[in-house]
């Protein structure tokens, strides 16, 4: 029995009430590992899926309970491989990452002008996009200064954990 994404999101939406801070969860092909890391911000939970060949009748693995609180559901997917860049000055930019899965957007509703543009000075703090994860408009800042060279994704889509979101020129 396969879960499908909203069953998944439930579970990791429990867990993040729940308090604990180590679930494993072993069902057929399919093993699910939610966990809090410590000290790695505000509570977030690094969830790995995978699809693994199990020969043994599905079972569920004990929950590790441990007192470490539990805010934010923040999947952890396989690293993709980076695509070559045909510009050799891209290793001079900073990039802002997503913290979080979820639906990426650059404004803060649709009637509304972007958060940031191409050229745009952002500082340590400043709000470069929204990333909406179930039903919650999460803002993201920036962690660095700089001038923003590029936005690596389109309005309204969805986005993965650790993708790259801006090129920043931190000169």
């Amino acid at each position: 029995m396969a879960l499908d994404i909203k069953e998944i999101q439930e579970l990791i939406k429990f867990v993040a009430k729940s308090g604990v801070s180590e679930v494993d969860l072993e069902m057929g092909d399919m093993k699910i590992s939610i966990k809090t890391p410590p000290k790695k911000g505000k509570g977030q939970v690094e969830t790995v899926v995978q699809q693994i060949p199990v020969t043994a009748a599905p079972s569920i693995a004990p929950i590790a309970v441990q007192s470490a609180p539990v805010v934010a559901a923040v999947p952890e997917v396989e690293a993709e491989t980076p695509v070559a860049s045909s510009d050799s000055d891209d290793s001079k930019y900073v990039t802002i990452k997503s913290p979080m899965i979820g639906t990426f957007y650059r404004k803060p509703s649709p009637d509304k002008d972007p958060f940031i543009n191409v050229g745009d000075e952002v500082n340590i703090g400043t709000v470069v996009c929204v990333v909406e994860a179930m039903k919650l408009f999460n803002e993201i800042e920036s962690e660095i200064s700089g001038k923003i060279i590029k936005v690596l994704v389109e309005d309204m889509s969805p986005i993965e954990y650790d993708q790259p979101l801006f090129l920043v020129d931190p000169s």
